[in-house]
């Protein structure tokens, strides 16, 4: 069985064809999808591949076995190896995330990602860390406020203030535990059923907060770019606007030259840019690949080369 389909192959595949005789950091690495192909198509290459679940860890270890030592896989946060990878200067000749969740993380429902009924309001990437706190621990645990800022934040719910009150008062009768305990406030709070698009939209809020991905995102970004030697390239496949607005916005601000204050009326910096943009405007799945695979309906993909 298949542990995840990735996005946008071919596309990462060519973006990535300045760094096919170096490694290759995957720091999402899944079930390997991605890596295997670039390892088939550059054979100069080698992946560092990277993940935070031990699961998807080891159908990594299996799919990719047959390419042997050039292959090496990390436990880790993708922030973290980064750091590691950078810690003794630039060694990566590119890199790779594919932020979100993966097809077989949704449809396990002990992993308790997905709004399914019964499901556990779990959503940890690593199940293994037992202090990382739950779903239902923040909706048991969180201030009505907390409650209220990561709905509206992550998720851009405008109900976020009524919802995070439905969340208080259901939770004072008995305590968060499974997928239909937060469908039942999100009914209470919206007044309606809720459709599976708004009950996707306030389950995802709620995993961004528990894996602290927007965190660990902005803490990578920086991380992985000075890994990243001369002419490497950074590609990065979103779903969720507010990581493809922070990942647009590191690649504009790494691509300018000048990096002076605004208000200044000259440049003064004498500055050089980062690099430069690969992808002027973002990649989208075509139509054949969401018709075979939906879940990549949401998926942008941008590239950045580091100057030379």
């Amino acid at each position: 069985m298949r542990y995840h389909e990735p996005a946008l192959v071919q596309e990462v595949v060519g973006l990535l064809e300045p760094a096919g005789r170096g490694e290759i950091m995957d720091g999402t690495v899944g079930g390997g999808g991605h890596a295997a192909a670039l390892l088939d198509r550059y054979r100069e290459c080698r992946i560092l591949g990277v993940d935070r679940d031990p699961e998807a860890l080891a159908a990594s270890r299996e799919a990719l076995r047959p390419y042997g030592d050039r292959v090496r896989l990390v436990e880790a946060r993708f922030d973290e190896a980064a750091r590691t990878a950078s810690a003794n200067g630039p060694s990566l000749s590119g890199a790779l995330l594919d932020l979100g969740v993966s097809t077989h993380q949704l449809d396990e429902d002990a992993r308790g990602f997905s709004f399914r009924a019964d499901a556990p309001l779990d959503m940890r990437m690593s199940q293994a860390d037992a202090e990382a706190p739950t779903a239902a621990d923040i909706l048991n645990k969180a201030s009505e406020d907390e409650l209220r800022r990561v709905f509206r934040e992550y998720g851009e719910v405008r109900r976020a203030a009524r919802l995070a009150k439905a969340v208080t008062l259901l939770r004072g009768d008995r305590p968060f535990r499974v997928a239909d305990d937060l469908v039942e406030a999100i009914a209470k709070a919206f007044r309606h059923r809720p459709t599976p698009s708004e009950k996707a939209q306030i389950f995802q809020a709620l995993r961004i907060e528990v894996n602290r991905e927007l965190e660990s995102l902005e803490a990578a970004l920086p991380r992985i770019r000075d890994a990243l030697l001369p002419g490497g390239v950074l590609a990065i496949i979103s779903y969720h606007s507010l990581e493809d607005r922070q990942v647009k916005r590191a690649f504009l601000d790494w691509s300018r030259k000048c990096v002076c204050p605004p208000e200044l009326p000259i440049c003064v910096c004498e500055g050089k840019a980062d690099g430069t943009l690969l992808t002027r405007r973002v990649v989208r799945p075509g139509e054949a690949e969401v018709t075979r695979n939906p879940r990549t309906r949401s998926a942008r993909l941008r590239g950045w080369r580091k100057a030379a």
